[in-house]
């Protein structure tokens, strides 16, 4: 027994062996059978060297059709019509050979054909029967005797998808998952069975199974299943204390087939309140093809996703431009592996800097500008608004000035939803710059009416797995056993996945004619508290027992609730039912320039007050929270 738990896959010798008894028995089976178990009749005939005759043979078509070669474990149907053209070839070879022995040697047969027939259709039983057998063996040495700690679980889909990973799980022999029923939608599916196992309707019995059978994992193997119904099911487990994984999309593991390993835990992406927003415009690649493009901000999160996206659009040239000079090179290593199709170009740099902003322009001579470069992190952002300053409102008019002069075609902004209504100088930097860009596109289009640089603003909520952002700092503080901080009980925030920001970018990049601010249908915020359960859950741990959860108190300049729009605010419908322009009055060009510039005399002031103060000028709405601002708007 304990050679049978350490031998994973059987040698083919020892299955060529066995092949070469079963076809001789079969033989030998097909004389008794033929002849009536009559031995002087069989001796007459000469059983043994026939039966050897077959088996040799036998062996020589299984040198083409390489039957022994498949992992009995692993037997399925390609195996099985595998051992069937061996049987067939090795039939129609004996019919030649005692048409030949018979009619040009004047001698009997080799093989009576009543027993050619019925060592042919027993070998083919026997071949097949004694594989499944094995496979069979090897199951149940898994699931009953080598392995004391099988998990009984479930899988939620009675479909083929759910079919394929049983048959996966029952292959894989370090997956400790022992599969005691079947949960499907389709009442028609209801009390059936697959490889034996019940099939019970939804997930209404999932409680009585988990008390019945000691269920503690459940796998998602529906192809289309909603968000909504995702949740409905993975919030009965969590509640249950039951684990949960997926089988992913059939797409990704189609071709190679399905194994255990594919199987993947419930990340907190899946948990997105909507549907995933896929994007597939035509007009994107038509854009981008054969273009110089210049990405600012290209080590980061929404920055490197964006140059990998465009990547695929097949640009003349793409410039990945940051100021973070570790985070540069990692991304150069990955394109230079990954995507060597594309054409780049690494320009460490700060946006800031004009002198070096205009060496590129003048190098390079982009057509089209991604600005992701950003101060983004609230707290820090209110300790040092002149960093916030400089970098978000100064340097994307540094940025946004040039193009025009380098005849750029398209110039989108990444904006973020902090900049309606802002309680922080982050938020409020970000809108100062909203109105710059949106300001100069109006007066380029009053005064240069035949060609211009077309500025378009895009502007979305926190983005899920993002540097700095809350998923990645919760995991942290799981894998460290706690405590997770949240900062008040009712905080919320509208998320998105980082391939879904940048696919809208690229989207409203496109679409865009000029002076839009774009927003985007995010779906209902998040409470952050709800997100920090789920996490601890999907981990495996007890809220409050394993990991507990504390609050910590909003930040400086933290708001409770984002907003995609300020009072002043109303949308317009475009052809994407996600995405949706902002109406807004730009601001007088000349007014906001001149407002900007101002910056730089306060900045020399070093004065972080008449910073602040003059910021809030150029943005009213911005009304600081929890923040040592709050004095300057009792001021005014």
């Amino acid at each position: 027994m304990n050679f049978l738990t350490r031998l994973k896959i059987l040698p083919r010798w020892i299955i060529a062996t066995l092949d070469s008894l079963i076809l001789f028995h079969c033989a030998l089976f097909g004389y008794l059978v033929r002849f009536n178990f009559e031995l002087a009749l069989i001796e007459q005939y000469d059983a043994i060297a026939g039966s050897f005759t077959f088996m040799v043979g036998g062996l020589l078509v299984m040198q083409n059709t390489r039957s022994y070669e498949g992992i009995v474990r692993h037997t399925g149907f390609r195996d099985g019509s595998n051992i069937f053209r061996t049987v067939l070839v090795n039939f129609v070879l004996f019919l030649f050979l005692n048409f030949f022995h018979g009619n040009f040697l004047n001698d009997r047969f080799l093989l009576p054909t009543s027993v050619l027939i019925i060592a042919s259709l027993s070998s083919l039983f026997m071949l097949i029967f004694y594989r499944l057998l094995v496979k069979e063996l090897f199951v149940y040495l898994k699931n009953g005797i080598l392995v004391k700690e099988l998990k009984n679980g479930v899988i939620f889909g009675a479909g083929e998808a759910g079919i394929i990973a049983q048959e996966a799980i029952k292959r894989d022999s370090k997956i400790l998952f022992n599969t005691v029923a079947f949960l499907d939608d389709d009442p028609k599916k209801e009390g059936k069975n697959i490889d034996g196992k019940r099939i019970y309707k939804g997930i209404g019995d999932l409680e009585k199974l988990s008390k019945q059978f000691g269920v503690t994992e459940l796998i998602i193997a529906v192809r289309d299943l909603s968000v909504l119904r995702k949740n409905e099911i993975i919030d009965e487990c969590l509640r249950l204390n039951i684990s949960v994984s997926l089988v992913p999309p059939v797409d990704q593991w189609i071709n190679g087939g399905l194994t255990a390993g594919a199987i993947r835990e419930v990340k907190i992406e899946d948990l997105l309140s909507r549907e995933q927003i896929k994007l597939d415009n035509p007009r994107i690649h038509e854009d981008l093809q054969g273009k110089v493009i210049l990405v600012t901000g290209a080590a980061g999160s929404i920055g490197s996703e964006l140059c990998r996206q465009i990547s695929h659009y097949g640009p003349k040239l793409l410039i990945l431009f940051d100021i973070a000079e570790s985070a540069l090179y990692d991304i150069e290593q990955e394109f230079k592996e990954n995507y060597m199709y594309c054409p780049i170009k690494i320009v460490l740099g700060d946006i800031r800097n004009k002198k070096k902003i205009k060496e590129v322009f003048r190098a390079y001579k982009p057509q089209v500008v991604f600005h992701a470069a950003a101060y983004k992190h609230v707290p820090m952002m209110e300790n040092y608004p002149e960093e916030a300053i400089q970098s978000n409102v100064l340097g994307t008019k540094i940025l946004a000035d040039i193009s025009v002069l380098a005849k750029v075609d398209k110039f989108v902004f990444v904006s973020t939803d902090k900049a309606v209504n802002p309680t922080n100088v982050m938020g409020a930097s970000k809108r100062a710059a909203e109105m710059y860009v949106q300001a100069l596109n109006e007066y380029l289009e009053r005064n240069h009416k035949s060609y211009h640089t077309k500025f378009i603003t895009t502007r979305f909520g926190n983005v899920l797995g993002s540097n700095g952002s809350v998923i990645p700092l919760f995991k942290k503080q799981i894998l460290h056993g706690g405590p997770i901080t949240v900062t008040h009980p009712d905080i919320t925030r509208y998320f998105m996945t980082i391939p879904e920001a940048c696919q809208l970018v690229l989207e409203a990049g496109i679409m865009g004619e000029g002076g839009e601010i774009y927003v985007f249908d995010m779906g209902e915020p998040i409470k952050i508290l709800d997100l920090a359960n789920k996490m601890i859950q999907l981990s495996g741990k007890k809220v409050d027992e394993d990991v507990k959860i504390v609050f910590s108190g909003l930040r400086e300049g933290e708001k409770l609730f984002e907003e995609l729009l300020n009072d002043f605010e109303t949308v317009k419908i475009t052809h994407h039912p996600k995405i949706k322009i902002a109406q807004v009055l730009p601001s007088s060009y000349h007014k906001i320039d001149g407002q900007i510039e101002l910056f730089m005399e306060l900045i020399h002031k070093n004065s972080e007050n008449e910073l602040v103060s003059h910021l809030k000028v150029i943005v009213p709405e911005f009304i600081s929270n929890s923040s040592r601002f709050e004095v300057l708007d009792r001021m005014n």
